[in-house]
């Protein structure tokens, strides 16, 4: 499940399945009570329409339970109202029941019955269902692996704008898996996906341009796209942007920068980044080994969250 921004609930009035009179004017009445701040008359109104069948108020319920918005968190009374919302065929309650039901949050662990509610919200062409039930079939949890139906699901969902979508059905057309190899077709997606600002689709749209596969070789580009990545403590993008700096392709050489972003790259995880530290600081002097340091301590200080 995604984070829960609270721009959602004007959202949620355009749902489907809108509820009758009654119901939606608790609905509306709840949403206008928190829009002026009044939390305490917002949660009344949710709770009024919920228990009088508005599906989606028993989303928005399952929601606020889910995430601890407006309420304690408490997996299992999600569950409850997302159950209610997805049995009157609410897709985003469905998808929300299924993420529940592969995580075994408030309910016992189940990926049959997540791929069940998946498939249902998919129909109704819910673009995080599409990749959920992709994602699915790629793994093969809950259903038997096919790499063929993850790439349709995957499709069906990047054509909807799902940035996920985008970068797992580029790296389906990159590695073969489920289609042929298509390296032009990978970089397309990789690069709708970036464009969004995933870390992971600007790196790998960044190893495209730094290996001239789907496009035209341009270190200059992939620079753009690893800085990009790298900005958002991307390993991948860090480390490989290290090694243009390393090697002057795409920027000037500049060792230090290299350094500072292999040390950052190590920080975070990156595994064989300690390889790349190791030739670069030979080259360095003891003072410009410092001053590398220095630049990735006081990065780590700004990271972002």
């Amino acid at each position: 499940m995604s984070p829960l921004p609270w721009f959602f609930l004007a959202a949620l009035l355009a749902l489907g399945a809108a509820a009758g009179g009654a119901q939606a004017g608790a609905l509306e009445d709840g949403v206008a009570a928190f829009k002026r701040g009044d939390e305490e008359t917002a949660v009344t109104n949710f709770r009024q329409a919920a228990s009088e069948g508005s599906a989606r108020a028993q989303y928005l319920l399952g929601m606020m339970y889910a995430y601890g918005q407006l309420v304690e968190t408490d997996n299992a009374k999600a569950a409850h109202w997302f159950t209610l919302a997805a049995d009157q065929g609410l897709a985003k309650a469905q998808q929300e029941l299924g993420y529940i039901y592969s995580e075994g949050l408030g309910v016992a662990e189940d990926d049959q019955k997540a791929v069940q509610l998946y498939r249902l919200a998919a129909a109704q062409g819910e673009a995080e269902a599409q990749f959920s039930l992709g994602e699915a079939y790629r793994t093969g949890e809950g259903v038997a692996e096919d790499e063929a139906e993850a790439v349709k699901w995957f499709a069906l969902a990047a054509v909807q704008g799902d940035m996920i979508a985008q970068n797992n059905l580029g790296a389906m057309y990159e590695n073969g898996r489920g289609v042929a190899v298509d390296d032009v077709a990978a970089a397309k997606w990789y690069r709708r996906a970036a464009e969004q600002g995933l870390a992971n689709a600007q790196h790998n749209l960044g190893m495209m341009y730094d290996g001239g596969r789907g496009v035209a070789q341009d270190h200059v580009e992939a620079v753009k796209w690893y800085r990009r990545a790298a900005a958002q403590a991307d390993v991948i993008g860090q480390n490989n942007l290290g090694v243009l700096y390393g090697n002057g392709e795409g920027v000037a050489q500049n060792l230090v920068e290299a350094l500072k972003w292999f040390l950052l790259a190590r920080e975070l995880g990156h595994q064989s980044a300690g390889d790349n530290i190791e030739v670069v600081s030979r080259l360095l002097t003891p003072q410009d080994v410092v001053r590398a340091k220095t630049l990735a301590h006081q990065w780590l200080r700004k990271r972002p969250e």
